[in-house]
């Protein structure tokens, strides 16, 4: 004689189905009180009634089985909100994720047809600080910004003369092959004394085909997009590092929509 509830009326007292709890069961996320060893049966009892409420709204959360588990298996409330909170936290990134992605789609859903101005501009050879790294594709922004911070310290510090803006160039490999060689660098006049990751550099002169891209980074494939676009139909292309100029950049801006970028892209241009 067996007492609590069948699995089918513990379904639809918790709104989890029969298949739904099987699989927990399986799992070891929410195993029945009591299993009949002739029919297979399973029977709840009323107490996991809760129990089976806090799987569903965790699981409504997107929470992750095994974390679903850590969570109920918990030594004390403290912990237990911890691992809650984690939860939380990862799901507000991706709503901001997401919420960026939407924007950034429906300003690309707006945007005129005829995509960027771009002009063609000859760069000189110039003496710079910079830091240069290989770096991973998913690297590139935390490496980027630390490395812009630095410079700029380093420039402040030594009150050194800048003799243009900051920019960087990028090896094709780090969008090819989400791995390459990326330089940020600082225009300065005089000679330098090597400190830490800071070096004397040369950034290399070349013909580009110049677009300013206005406001967040996250949508500046827009502009190299426009930019390649061009290259290819004029049939101007060369290889070469991509370049980018900070006319305003995250160190003097408060707002993305500030941020002032000019990109460019290595163009063969006849003299003259």
């Amino acid at each position: 004689m067996h007492t609590g509830m069948t699995i089918g009326e513990f379904s639809r007292a918790t709104h989890l189905s029969i298949k739904t709890l099987r699989h927990y069961h399986d799992v070891g996320l929410l195993a029945p009180a009591d299993v009949d060893q002739g029919t297979g049966y399973r029977y709840y009892s009323v107490d996991q009634v809760p129990t089976a409420q806090v799987i569903v709204r965790l699981r409504d959360l997107d929470m992750p089985v095994a974390d679903v588990k850590a969570v109920l298996s918990a030594e004390d409330v403290s912990n237990r909100n911890e691992l809650i909170a984690a939860h939380l936290a990862r799901l507000e990134d991706r709503l901001a994720q997401a919420q960026s992605a939407v924007e950034s789609l429906r300003d690309l859903l707006a945007r005129p047809a005829h995509g960027s101005h771009i002009e063609y501009r000859t760069v000189r050879e110039q003496a710079a600080i910079g830091i240069r790294d290989v770096v991973d594709r998913q690297d590139l922004a935390g490496w980027w910004q630390g490395a812009l911070g630095e410079l700029r310290g380093f420039t402040t510090a030594g009150r050194l003369r800048t003799t243009g803006p900051m920019g960087g160039l990028f090896a094709t490999g780090l969008l090819e092959d989400e791995r390459g060689e990326a330089l940020v660098f600082v225009p300065v006049d005089g000679e330098v004394r090597p400190v830490g990751r800071i070096d004397a550099v040369v950034v290399p002169g070349a013909e580009l085909a110049v677009a300013v891209h206005r406001g967040t980074l996250q949508t500046i494939d827009l502009t190299y997009g426009d930019l390649g676009t061009h290259a290819a139909r004029h049939e101007i292309g060369v290889d070469g590092p991509l370049r980018e100029f900070y006319l305003r950049s995250p160190l003097d801006a408060t707002t993305e929509d500030e941020l002032v970028t000019e990109v460019g892209w290595p163009i063969f241009r006849a003299n003259g």
